[in-house]
């Protein structure tokens, strides 16, 4: 598993994630192409990036994680995985590996899903985030690392 910066070259990938309807059903509606082309400028190449792409093993990417500046002594943490690459574990994976980045960097971890995402409820929990109440219709999971 690699997480790495996105570039240009990312736009179809990162278009093939955010124009399918299940993979943004809790998140917002799907994008166009030119949505999508903001998106990689405004959030994924901006300084710091807000998300990074997520690769499988073989280098193929699988869709993106969510890791930036949250509170000041905390960073937020989410993933959006192209649907064929559902229940692969890749969502553990990558919340393990950025825990980890995030213990590194002194800082804690905050995780907000819609109520309804159960999986993400799910693996927030495995990996010890305590639920904190509701935040902009959010529920927030933290992690004190």
């Amino acid at each position: 598993m690699n997480i790495r910066a996105f570039n240009e070259s990312d736009l179809m990938n990162l278009y093939g994630t955010l124009s399918d309807p299940d993979v943004m059903k809790y998140i917002e509606p799907v994008y166009s192409l030119d949505q999508t082309r903001e998106f990689l400028h405004d959030v994924a190449l901006s300084d710091p990036p807000l998300v990074y792409a997520a690769e499988d093993d073989n280098g193929k990417y699988i869709g993106y994680v969510i890791y930036h500046d949250y509170e000041d002594d905390s960073v937020e943490l989410g993933w959006l995985l192209n649907k064929q690459e559902w229940g692969k574990g890749y969502a553990s994976k990558l919340t393990k590996l950025m825990i980890d980045r995030a213990r590194q960097e002194g800082k804690n971890m905050v995780i907000e899903c819609d109520p309804e995402q159960e999986v993400t409820k799910h693996i927030a929990e495995k990996n010890g985030f305590v639920y904190d109440g509701v935040f902009d219709e959010c529920d927030v999971y933290r992690l004190n690392c």
